[in-house]
């Protein structure tokens, strides 16, 4: 049939593009960290790393569109893909570096999301790790500059993304700019779902666990009653068979002779 024909090509190309598309992530994550951490490097770095930023971006829309091309029904994968679409089209609205990050972080999120071989745990972890190292670099990026700023050093931005995303908010360092205050929404919203996500798989291990431990303990109680209804009938059948040795050991007696 031409719709499983299709379907398979785009399992296909999911699963051969797995790989290249992670490994072009840490790409993106080197380019977007050099021109923050190193400011003051030659211009053709600062030049190779908008040109790799996107490439990466590039690639990965690319494999949007051959994945809507290979979709049985296009409307269909457009509408389950959304996120996948928006990602696509964000930084075609503004060349806003902010824009690549967002729209590359929710790409290879989605990626991440498909490959069988990562648990929840790895995702969630790398989820986190991610999150906090692109949002400390972001920050550092827009406030480093900004009049009144109290994020100068990766340090700060660093420190100021983990009291974020958990929630903590000490305030000793706080963006002052539009652009900061929006990234720190973005991270507390992360932040919480991360935090919800792994508050439900804990949940979950331990109510796998339980349900382990009632399933165990009742395959032993039908096992001991089954064991007490055999050790019954054994009793029984003991019985039975002692019974019936009994009876048949008892001597006959010999009839009396009549006196004369």
């Amino acid at each position: 049939m031409p719709g499983m024909k299709q379907r398979t090509a785009q399992i296909r190309w999911e699963q051969r593009m797995q790989t290249p598309l992670l490994a072009l992530a840490l790409v993106f994550a080197v380019a977007y960290a050099v021109p923050i951490m190193a400011p003051g490097a030659p211009r053709w770095a600062h030049m190779a790393c908008l040109v790799a930023e996107w490439v990466v971006w590039g690639t990965f829309a690319l494999d949007y569109v051959v994945r809507l091309v290979l979709a049985p029904g296009k409307w269909l994968f457009v509408r389950s893909h959304p996120l996948d679409l928006v990602a696509v089209l964000l930084p075609l609205v503004q060349p806003l570096r902010l824009l690549r990050l967002v729209s590359t972080l929710l790409l290879v999120g989605r990626r991440a999301r498909m490959a069988p071989q990562i648990t929840l745990t790895t995702y969630v972890g790398g989820a986190v790790v991610g999150l906090m190292m692109f949002g400390s670099l972001a920050v550092l990026h827009v406030e480093r500059d900004a009049p009144g700023g109290n994020i100068k050093t990766l340090g700060d931005a660093v420190w100021w993304s983990f009291t974020t995303m958990t929630t903590v908010g000490y305030g000793d360092h706080a963006p002052t700019t539009g652009l900061g205050r929006l990234l720190a929404v973005g991270l507390m919203i992360s932040g919480i779902a991360l935090l919800g996500v792994v508050t439900a798989n804990i949940a979950a291990w331990f109510i796998s666990r339980f349900e382990r431990d009632d399933a165990e303990e009742r395959r032993q109680t039908a096992l001991l009653e089954a064991l007490t209804h055999e050790v019954r009938e054994l009793r029984a059948e003991v019985a039975r068979l002692s019974g019936t040795e009994g009876t048949a050991s008892v001597p006959e007696h010999a009839p009396s002779s009549p006196r004369s």
